[in-house]
């Protein structure tokens, strides 16, 4: 019985080959899963996805037809897959329920220092031997307020940070974590974590109630030299009220790790390509956004963990074991 992997990144390979070695079978292949590929999953009884892969209903009646009964998700979010319609084909759907916090909260952390200090424009100057500093001043964070939108495992590490670098702490979220009210942190209204914030960090999942929780109304009530960080999902803010924004002049920064239209371009090289996004290509213009391609959780702790992780769901799966990271039950 072999393990077929949909999107599996060139780094990721070897520690996907090393885990299962000698105890699972598994084909790992760089292509994403969508409805073109998901007929190369025929004769597979279980597949493994990433973030961007498409587990929507037409996507799994195909794994279904072909005989799928397990998708096992490389990731803690699950917004690509439709749990109702692998409920109704019979699928089991498992995900990776937790991964080193870590990883995320330290490069949402990079984002920020990077578009708060003009790291990259500094960078491509100095390339072209320019050591002018116009353009360049930051501002010291100390004494500042971060704004922590979700405070989670993630969420919390990341205010840790921010308590290192002695900010004011605000958060938000459904329920209170003591380990941020014991570093200091009010929980407050969005609007009000918004209004005051120097730094937002997004750290929530996306669900229905979370879409475009950044919208239009919530980026007007930010401070105008405001920085926004968003490591979680890209759905979470609404881009083209972002680019409206941002061509007022707003913002001192704004670090993108995720976009909500990233399905079919990120993890790919769209190089020697026209970019068919308008509003992407728009907001990489701009001299004071960062976007990166979906990173944050790509270190060897965190891949190592995810790795381990899915290899787990694979043998629960065979033995009939239900865990923690089962979204979707064996039937």
């Amino acid at each position: 019985m072999e393990l077929l992997a949909f999107g599996v990144q060139s780094d990721e390979k070897p520690l996907l080959e090393r885990a299962f070695a000698g105890r699972q079978a598994i084909r790992c292949l760089d292509v994403f899963l969508d409805e073109d590929t998901a007929r190369i999953a025929a004769g597979h009884e279980m597949v493994s996805t990433s973030v961007n892969c498409d587990l929507g209903p037409g996507v799994l009646e195909i794994l279904a037809a072909g005989g799928t009964r397990l998708a096992t998700q490389r990731a803690t979010g699950f917004n690509n897959v439709d749990l109702d319609a692998a409920a109704r084909l019979g699928m089991t759907v498992a995900r990776v329920s937790a991964y080193s916090p870590y990883a995320v909260a330290e490069f949402a952390w990079t984002l920020a220092m990077a578009v708060n200090r003009r790291i990259v424009r500094a960078a491509t100057r100095t390339r072209d031997f320019d050591f002018r500093l116009d353009g360049l001043m930051g501002r010291d964070l100390h004494g500042r307020t971060a704004g922590v939108v979700g405070t989670g495992k993630i969420g919390a590490a990341f205010a840790r940070i921010a308590h290192g670098f002695g900010m004011r702490l605000l958060g938000w979220d459904a329920a209170e974590n003591p380990d941020c009210r014991a570093l200091g942190m009010e929980y407050v209204t969005k609007e009000r974590l918004l209004a005051e914030s120097d730094l937002v960090s997004l750290h929530v999942p996306l669900m229905p109630e979370t879409e475009h929780l950044i919208d239009r109304v919530a980026l007007k009530t930010m401070k105008d030299d405001a920085i926004l960080v968003n490591s979680s999902r890209g759905g979470l803010v609404d881009t083209a009220a972002l680019v409206h924004e941002l061509r007022a002049g707003r913002f001192t920064g704004v670090g993108l790790d995720v976009y909500e239209s990233e399905a079919g371009l990120f993890f790919l090289d769209r190089s020697l390509t026209a970019m068919e996004d308008d509003t992407l290509a728009r907001l990489v213009t701009f001299p004071n956004v960062l976007v990166t391609s979906h990173q944050a959780y790509y270190t060897e702790d965190a891949v190592a963990q995810i790795v381990a992780a899915t290899l787990r769901n694979v043998l629960d799966y065979r033995a009939g074991r239900r865990s923690e990271n089962v979204l979707v039950p064996r039937s």
